[in-house]
């Protein structure tokens, strides 16, 4: 890498990553232990630890949906990547985030029709097969979770280490322990809490900085910005884009990326414990709106974002302000994806690195705390409470959640280092995890929606893919280049293939074992076996009359309704971001013209103001104001959920929080 002076000192680095570590764990102490007084949430309760009651208004879970795709990643990578490929890149990154969370209302809802008392995907899976399956998932889901948080983090570290010049290693142990601390004393509801605070500063540091980039005196307008962009490639055009040109939407890597990304996100969302478990805590009324709004919302980042940013780096390379000038960005620091803090120190000086510094932080521990709850349940849950205590009680599970949240910050900070040592860095991971993660997709998806998938097509179908996918992923690298490591096995090709092999496959193989010697399972089964965790204090109904209580006439035709509306946004959505809008504009072989340049900006800093609201200002709207001041001034307040609408139109009373027996694991 070039000799670039870090424009802030260690002790900015140091200062952010503990001192604001450790206010947030404080503040979020007091949170927890204010909400028990206010609203009797209590975090030593597993069902408060773990899904947060199942309370949780569609406001705040559409601003928690739209913070699980705030990763640093997404903000580090897709504008370094844009730099790389042009326009088309941030669409395509955009598709990869909004395509699987409508998904995902479609599955959460689903989930609450059919097992409302589930805390994590795993027991789904358990319930449904039994433990030879449920043991490989969680092999699946914590692969999963280690891939996806290790990237997170060492992408992260790189960029605190390029802005403060704090020591690396320093940086990947300190950034998750904050976060520890205030998961462990808050669970799930901690998690929420923080990500609204989070989401809400990272939201106005993003909409500041676009504009800051854009009317910056080496820019100075999107006008401005085009004509650099189009010299960038005179001077430098992209192989495989439409004559060479930054702003085309014909760009092969940009479409490559594309599918291997969307294709990896249906794994990184569907396996990833953390989604589920945000499903499972939204109330019945707000799951599906909550999902699809968060979805919608969450394109605008990475577009309208990585977009700005990344062309802005082609533009800014050129000025004396550049941290590499008068060379432009190496190969090596465009894959440890320094273009953001780069263009960061280039328009705003010290105040826009200490920025983006901020924005990282957030992001990162916000991203941190839902992997180790999520982590951590699957260590309580479905390690200790199903195979080491059989009958654990709740202190129990709470217990070994704590160790579960120290041990996932303690590891996966030992991986992101290892990685950072062996020369791996955030573009290879993100290539790769495919290979790892897609198999286990339509199987996970099909215990919850086909009842005709058999327990041998569950074990052989993700088993089968995975060994595929890795056999292209390795076959390619060695067909193109003649070798394997980790460059070429980082390539977009060899991970392309790969990560395609390992999501397809399992499709016709569990499809065709399934119907060669059939079964069928009973849905029923998760509504009786699956139970929810009950306080050594609280009080229970028989199980019938718990059935009863929740699966009303109207709250089941309300389910099936939100059902249909959710299965019908998924593939709009997939439709419209995948194939309706990218696609057609690949297939034109066109460049863009000024004008159409300037209102796609236009258009996607819009979108991105909405975002904006969405995330900062609905969940005040949605009920949290009033739980904010209740909260503040130390007053008991009442548990609400949100309400919902029968097909009538006639709204019902909040929907009811029903108890269940012990659960017997």
């Amino acid at each position: 890498m070039s000799d670039v002076q870090a424009p802030l000192p260690q002790g900015a680095g140091y200062g952010v990553v503990v001192g604001l570590g450790v206010t947030f764990a404080l503040g979020m102490i007091w949170v927890t232990k204010a909400m028990k007084k206010s609203f009797n949430e209590d975090n030593n309760s597993t069902e408060t630890f773990m899904v947060a009651n199942r309370s949780v208004g569609t406001g705040l879970t559409s601003a928690v949906v739209i913070a699980s795709w705030l990763y640093s990643t997404a903000l580090l990578a897709a504008s370094s990547l844009t730099y790389r490929y042009g326009v088309a890149l941030g669409v395509w990154w955009g598709a990869s985030a909004s395509t699987m969370i409508c998904l995902m209302a479609y599955l959460c809802i689903e989930a609450k029709r059919k097992a409302p008392n589930a805390h994590t995907m795993l027991e789904i899976i358990k319930g449904r097969y039994g433990s030879s399956v449920h043991i490989l998932w969680i092999f699946l889901a914590l692969m999963n979770n280690a891939l996806t948080f290790s990237s997170m983090l060492l992408g992260a570290s790189t960029a605190i280490t390029s802005l403060t010049g704090m020591n690396i290693t320093a940086s990947t142990y300190l950034l998750p322990l904050g976060v520890a601390v205030y998961t462990y004393f808050g669970g799930l509801r901690a998690t929420f809490l923080t990500d609204y605070v989070h989401t809400f500063i990272i939201m106005i540091v993003l909409v500041w900085f676009t504009t800051k980039v854009i009317v910056s005196k080496e820019i100075g307008s999107i006008g401005a910005l085009y004509d650099a962009v189009v010299q960038a490639g005179i001077d430098r055009p992209v192989a495989g884009n439409y004559k060479g040109s930054y702003l085309t939407m014909r760009s092969e890597e940009s479409i490559y990326f594309g599918i291997l990304h969307v294709v990896t996100n249906f794994g990184v969302v569907i396996m990833d414990t953390g989604f589920w478990q945000k499903g499972f805590s939204a109330d019945v009324a707000a799951a599906v709106p909550g999902y699809i709004l968060g979805g919608i919302a969450s394109f605008s980042v990475p577009w309208a974002f990585g977009t700005i940013v990344g062309l802005a780096a082609l533009a800014l390379e050129k000025a004396p302000s550049w941290p590499t000038y008068p060379n432009p960005m190496s190969s090596e620091e465009v894959g440890a994806t320094l273009v953001l803090p780069y263009v960061a120190q280039a328009v705003a000086g010290k105040g826009g690195a200490a920025a983006i510094l901020l924005v990282i932080f957030m992001s990162c521990t916000s991203i941190a705390s839902a992997q180790m709850i999520a982590t951590s349940s699957i260590i309580s849950f479905d390690i200790y409470g199903t195979y080491v205590n059989k009958k654990p009680t709740d202190k129990e599970l709470i217990r070994w959640s704590h160790i579960g949240v120290v041990f996932t910050s303690l590891f996966i900070s030992s991986l992101a280092t290892a990685f950072h040592r062996g020369g791996v860095d955030m573009t290879w991971t993100l290539y790769m995890m495919g290979n790892l993660i897609n198999p286990g997709i339509f199987p996970t998806m099909f215990a919850l929606l086909w009842k005709r998938q058999t327990k041998t097509a569950a074990i052989v179908s993700p088993i089968f893919g995975m060994a595929c996918g890795l056999s292209v992923w390795f076959g390619t690298a060695y067909h193109y280049f003649g070798e394997i490591t980790i460059k070429t096995t980082g390539a977009t090709m060899p991970c392309l293939f790969g990560c395609i092999t390992s999501f397809a496959v399992p499709l016709p193989t569990t499809v065709a074992i399934s119907l060669l010697w059939p079964a069928e399972f009973d849905w029923n089964v998760f509504a009786t076996e699956i139970k929810r965790v009950r306080s050594e204090h609280g009080t229970a109904l028989h199980d019938q009359e718990e059935r009863e209580s929740y699966f009303t006439p109207e709250r089941v035709k309300y389910m099936k309704r939100m059902s249909r509306l959710a299965a019908g946004w998924a593939t709009a959505t997939i439709l419209g971001h995948v194939l309706l809008w990218p696609v057609p504009m690949f297939g034109a072989k066109m460049t863009f013209s000024k004008g159409f340049f300037i209102a796609w900006i236009v258009i996607s800093l819009i979108w991105l103001w909405l975002t904006l609201l969405v995330s900062n200002f609905y969940p005040l709207i949605d009920g949290g104001a009033n739980q904010i001041w209740t909260v503040v001034r130390g007053r008991k307040g009442t548990k609400g959920t949100t309400e919902y609408q029968t097909d009538s139109g006639n709204s019902t009373p909040p929907t009811e929080q029903f108890n269940a027996t012990p659960k017997e694991c």
